[in-house]
């Protein structure tokens, strides 16, 4: 396992203020309370115990510091960012500042009051999440009845003049109903699609067993994305990533370590991706004693992997690191227990068998189980302690994914 605790100087030094340009996209991750239970939620799994969030006040000076630092485009996140009252607020002094504004919602609690009230304070864009076409899974994945919900809120942000991205988060339950999902988004008006294909992290990554696809099931996929692409032409965008695990070259993550992307977590930790906290032994700055200025350039945790000298090999000598960046510094933890490691996904390294493993056992398993029969681990407060307990527990047995609660 990596040491990360000591602070990197060689690093912060190489990765001067010179050669790092400012952070373009802003995600305010408001709170990590949310109304639904997904199981490909990507919060931290131990998110119960960051329960302290930033006031109203930080907040707007967290915005006003990153837009003087140059950032552009701002996200309000969560959980489910609805759960603030204050979230009109922070729109309109975002508006105010400039930003580019957009709001990442379940729909849960998106009335038409609130709808009046984000289009006057200047709110730009909406994406609105549903977890499938049918509202027995979409209610199932996200441990809710709010489908019919979700439908009232998509025809509600079309009336009120949003331009709307609909995202549809992709696995071996809904992969096979791509066509429905489309023909739904079409229906909405909806002028963007996200399938996001799942990636492994978080609590995605706890049940990754229960929700790995097969290739089989991403080829068919894909090609049903493509025969709509030529039929609805500029309708509907279509955006459709293929999950990391199926790749033998990984992505460059967020662009790169602290390149263009800055989050900030409900307590107030920055973050140079949504997934960082589950790297151990770095310390992230907090935006409640540490200027953003400083924690962009300065801090060690965001000059930890800038760059290329952090490299160790094959990445270190591949003349595709400038390409690839080393890919995903999250995923290579999760699989190898080092975040120095080259991203597994890549085929030239020495622990891209566990990727294939991964992929192998997902072919083995019967496409066609019904979620009952494949139970998953939900995300919820109790799920969240009792995992975190077990984590900490040094010698303890490794928890049983398929484990419905």
């Amino acid at each position: 396992m990596t040491d990360l605790s000591t602070p990197s100087q060689e690093h912060a030094q190489q990765a001067s203020r010179s050669s790092v340009g400012p952070p373009l996209w802003l995600l305010a991750e408001l709170t990590y309370r949310c109304p639904l239970h997904c199981a490909f939620c990507y919060n931290p799994v131990n998110y119960t115990d960051h329960r302290d969030e930033l006031s109203t006040a930080q907040w707007i000076d967290v915005l006003q510091q990153a837009r003087k630092l140059g950032a552009a485009q701002l996200g309000f996140s969560g959980g489910e960012p609805l759960m603030r009252d204050d979230l009109e607020e922070l729109v309109a002094e975002a508006h105010r500042l400039g930003f580019y504004t957009n709001l990442i919602t379940s729909g849960v609690g998106l009335t038409e009051a609130r709808l009046d009230t984000l289009k006057a304070n200047g709110l730009d864009h909406i994406q609105l999440s549903f977890q499938d076409s049918t509202q027995e899974l979409n209610d199932f994945l996200s441990s809710t009845r709010t489908f019919d919900l979700k439908n009232r809120v998509a025809r509600s942000i079309k009336a009120h003049g949003f331009p709307m991205v609909l995202n549809c988060v992709l696995h071996r339950y809904n992969l096979p109903h791509v066509d429905k999902i489309i023909d739904m988004a079409l229906a909405m008006g909806a002028e963007y699609l996200e399938l996001a294909n799942t990636q492994y992290y978080g609590w995605a990554h706890t049940n990754r067993a229960q929700l790995m696809p097969t290739a089989e099931q991403l080829r068919e996929a894909e090609a049903v994305v493509e025969r709509y692409r030529k039929e609805i032409g500029n309708r509907c965008k279509i955006f459709f990533v293929v999950p990391d695990y199926f790749e033998t070259r990984p992505k460059r993550c967020m662009n790169g370590w602290g390149s263009v992307f800055l989050g900030i977590a409900p307590d107030g930790a920055a973050l140079p991706c949504h997934s960082a906290r589950s790297l151990p032994g770095l310390t992230f700055p907090n935006v409640k004693d540490t200027p953003l200025e400083h924690i962009w350039f300065d801090s060690d945790a965001f000059n930890r992997f800038r760059g290329f000298e952090w490299m160790k090999e094959p990445c270190r000598s591949c003349e595709e690191k400038t390409k690839d960046l080393g890919g995903c510094r999250c995923q290579a933890y999760l699989l190898t227990q080092d975040a120095a490691n080259a991203d597994p996904v890549c085929d030239k390294s020495a622990h891209h068998e566990q990727v294939v493993r991964v992929v192998r056992e997902a072919a083995n398993r019967s496409a066609t189980l019904a979620p009952d029969e494949q139970p998953v681990t939900f995300r919820n407060d109790a799920n969240s302690r009792r995992l975190t307990a077990s984590a900490r527990e040094p010698a303890a047995t490794p928890h049983n994914e398929g484990t419905q609660s």
